[in-house]
């Protein structure tokens, strides 16, 4: 059987497993944008901070994502709950440095001039520092979206689901149909995000130059 008649019969099975796979991903990364932005801003005030925290979160990064799922499993089971928490914390990294770094790299000319006209300090982080950030903050939620797509195919070793169960069965019965069938998928998944996310990027540039000139 080639490959396109094994999709087109196994249709509905994919499609549920990429809905899960999406599912998984987004949640994730939604819950790494939370913890990380607020973060990335507490260490660009907090100096001392900096150095410890994106040492913790790269100390993370070097952990096999493997391991890191096993160990997860005494604790929170099987499932959803352990894929989740390896997304977000592997997510962490591009988060919190890029937004750290966009919040750190705006003009100083622009921070006093704000001061100048009587804003507050949130008052200059929400309205000055945050939206002339955004493209530097979107860049490294980003490159954690991608990466997560990738990182969800682990879930089904700990039975999360998603297209990792696909591929891992074809893997277990040397089945190429099924690898493919959950790759190919996973990898087009990896490019919509990838694309979705640059054109939010895009978008939020024009709003952090008009509140530049503003």
């Amino acid at each position: 059987m080639d490959l396109f008649t094994f999709i087109a019969r196994n249709a509905s099975t994919i499609l549920e497993r990429l809905l899960q796979h999406i599912q998984i991903t987004f949640f994730a990364i939604g819950i790494a944008i939370v913890i990380g932005v607020p973060l990335g801003i507490m260490v660009s005030y907090i100096k001392p901070l900096k150095k410890p925290v994106l040492g913790i979160t790269n100390v993370v990064q070097a952990i096999p994502s493997i391991a890191l799922l096993g160990f997860l499993v005494p604790f929170l089971g099987i499932g959803e709950k352990p894929a989740i928490f390896m997304v977000v914390v592997y997510s962490l990294l591009p988060i919190v440095k890029n937004t750290a770094t966009g919040l750190s790299g705006i003009n100083a000319d622009t921070i006093e001039a704000a001061k100048g006209i009587g804003m507050t300090e949130f008052q200059i982080l929400v309205k000055v520092k945050l939206p002339l950030a955004l493209p530097v903050i979107m860049a490294g939620i980003r490159i954690s979206a991608v990466t997560s797509v990738g990182l969800v195919t682990l879930a089904a070793f700990i039975g999360a689901g998603g297209l990792g169960y696909i591929i891992y069965s074809g893997i277990r019965t040397v089945n190429s149909n099924l690898i493919l069938s959950g790759a190919i998928p996973a990898c087009l998944l990896a490019l919509a995000v990838d694309w979705l996310c640059g054109v939010i990027e895009k978008l939020v540039t024009p709003i952090c130059l008009s509140k530049k000139r503003e």
